[in-house]
């Protein structure tokens, strides 16, 4: 394994310095040859200018530029010389009879020369003779003077681009890609030990935090469990020391006792819990999950409460929510909410509400209209074994694990869990659950 992420790394490396090596040699030879093309061409414009103004001048100084250009030493083998006016129209072509051609102001290079005075055009075909030309075209104040190189095996070599130097690039190329090649494999087994490395600290500190988890755990049940330990303690010592007691006096001590062992059996299940949500989660088992025949039963329950304690449910759920999850630890959120609001919130109203349901999750509101909890303590509410009011939670039969299991469940689905005061009073925990 540790092979295969070696040569994962090496390969990735490598290739990352061909594609930017690579990258910059043909950006460069790209860009090379079209300086050295345009330097080219623009040389042997310069020399046509030169000789297109000597045109010029002749024809401005009212002289035969037929004679000029039969007398005059060209600077280019077969060059076809054009004298245009102002208006587009051929005066005279050395190649062609001048009557026959059309008007050439759209011709690319003389509609540039009239406009900037001067212009060229690398490999043009003409529409007069379908010969491909180099034009270069200079504006004067009466004529516009084009001449023309033909396309030829001169000229063409005349344009080249000198290539020499990309065989000198190309083995610099190649030398840096060998030298990158052993120091990316070098860099990927380094880059593969620190990952190694790093894997096996975060496990480290995993598993160390695992450990200061479990130890806080270990501590706050031991501290949990000896209040009822204690009054059992006591009152089976009271009822086996012989003293004479009355029967209502014996029947409130072996109640006591049973009330301090249910409270013992569910902190004891309710632990069993998180720990099988923190340590065994992939053993937990998922099936379809009616969200909405959780919370019909919850209303159920209620209903049959005595009148003077009775909390009215009020439900808005549009939809029917199914989610793939476990039965126990979803049921077990509602049912912990709905525990917590009835113990401590002094109202008379929970809401339950569906925010947002789309295809990979829902969003859910569970509020109740009680006295809520101060901002302080609100962050601290999914703690385990922290109480707002410990001896009433106490008293109660509370474990202090509710909320926390009721956190750990809905992580386990993939949510995530808030609450805070509500403006009208309550408290409202605002949750998300995952639906594959």
């Amino acid at each position: 394994m540790a092979s295969e992420i070696k040569v994962t790394y090496h390969k990735r490396l490598f290739m990352m310095l061909l594609v930017f090596t690579w990258t910059i040699v043909l950006s460069f030879v790209g860009f090379q040859y079209y300086r050295e093309k345009q330097y080219r061409s623009e040389i042997l414009n310069a020399q046509l200018q030169v000789y297109n103004r000597q045109l010029i001048g002749t024809v401005e100084n009212s002289l035969s530029y037929e004679d000029y250009i039969a007398s005059h030493e060209r600077p280019f083998d077969e060059l076809r010389i054009s004298v245009i006016n102002l208006s587009g129209d051929v005066l005279y072509d050395n190649t062609l009879e001048h009557s026959t051609l059309d008007n050439h102001s759209q011709r690319p290079e003389i509609a540039q020369a009239l406009k900037d005075g001067s212009a060229y055009r690398i490999g043009r075909y003409s529409a007069s003779d379908g010969r491909e030309y180099f034009y270069s075209a200079t504006r004067g104040k009466q004529v516009v003077v084009r001449t023309a190189i033909p396309y030829t095996a001169s000229l063409r070599g005349l344009l080249k681009t000198d290539w020499s130097f990309l065989g000198i690039l190309i083995a610099i190329s190649i030398a840096m890609n060998i030298v990158g090649y052993f120091v990316t494999r070098r860099l990927g087994r380094h880059i593969e030990r620190l990952n190694r490395l790093s894997a096996h600290e975060a496990s480290l500190r995993q598993e160390q935090e695992k450990i200061k988890i479990k130890r806080q755990l270990t501590n706050n049940i031991n501290h949990e469990l000896k209040t009822p330990v204690a009054s059992i303690q006591v009152c089976l010592e009271t009822l086996l020391s012989g003293i004479d007691l009355s029967e209502e006096k014996r029947q409130e001590l072996i109640e006591r006792c049973y009330a301090h062992n249910e409270r013992l059996r569910r902190l004891l299940g309710d632990v069993s819990l998180i720990t099988r949500m923190e340590d065994g989660s992939q053993l937990i088992s998922r099936e379809e999950v009616d969200i909405n025949g959780i919370i019909s039963e919850i209303g159920a329950e209620l209903e049959i409460m005595p009148e003077d304690e009775r909390f009215y449910l009020h439900i808005d759920f549009n939809d029917e929510v199914v989610i793939n999850g476990n039965l126990s630890l979803i049921a077990s959120i509602f049912r912990n909410l709905t525990e917590n609001a009835l113990a401590y919130s002094g109202g008379r109203n929970i809401y339950i509400s569906l925010a947002e349901n789309n295809g990979d999750y829902c969003r859910i509101l569970f509020e109740d209209d009680g006295c809520g909890v101060d901002e302080g303590q609100l962050s601290r509410l999914f703690e385990r074994f922290y109480r707002v009011d410990k001896g009433r939670s106490r008293q109660l039969g509370g474990t202090g694990l509710g909320l926390s299991i009721v956190k750990h469940a809905v992580q386990f689905h993939g949510g995530v869990i808030t609450v805070e005061n509500r403006p009208t009073g309550g408290l409202r925990f605002d949750f998300t659950l995952n639906k594959n």
